[in-house]
């Protein structure tokens, strides 16, 4: 009876170990972020990676009604008044300044978004493009910079897009 019993213990714990090793927990990140430029901007950005794919859900007030550019740069420094310590877009692969998912862009040109009459808009990406600590140097996003632009991205100017001023600034790290 007792063999019996251990037997069964053992093989429920081998069934729930297996189990729980093929479900893949979620790593999520969230970050403020903090106005610039004079700017009353704020907000928060959620990068959730599962399976393979980083999802990136920013929620932004304060701005004027319109469209904005938003865009991952180069480095998680916010100290300048106007943002300009986070450096020039994230470009790990070098390739030119231009509209995700339509031919050539970088890795941190994320695009515009449209607010609403109070200001406020939100952001939804998903990408294979970016991991969250994994240490690739040409998908990590870890120790970079969120930035919210005052205008839209132009997606041709180079290298910047001409988005404007920088009006909220956050550090992705953990």
């Amino acid at each position: 009876m007792k063999k019996i019993i251990l037997t069964s213990i053992v093989a429920l714990a081998i069934i729930v170990a297996c189990k729980s090793g093929t479900e893949t927990k979620a790593n999520v990140l969230t970050i403020s972020l903090e106005p610039k430029s004079g700017s009353k901007v704020s907000g928060t950005a959620t990068f959730t990676e599962k399976d393979g794919k980083v999802t990136l859900l920013a929620k932004i007030s304060g701005l004027e009604p319109g469209t904005h550019a938003i865009h991952i740069h180069e480095k998680a420094d916010c100290s300048a008044g106007d943002a300009t310590s986070a450096g020039g877009h994230w470009n790990p692969t070098f390739k030119k300044h231009g509209k995700w998912g339509q031919a050539e862009h970088h890795k941190g040109d994320i695009g515009n978004f449209t607010t609403d009459q109070q200001g406020e808009g939100t952001v939804l990406l998903s990408t294979d493009e970016w991991c969250i600590g994994c240490g690739d140097v040409t998908k990590d996003i870890l120790g970079k910079g969120l930035i919210v632009h005052a205008n839209p991205d132009d997606f041709t100017t180079q290298p910047t897009g001409n988005a404007g001023a920088r009006v909220a600034c956050a550090g992705i790290i953990k």
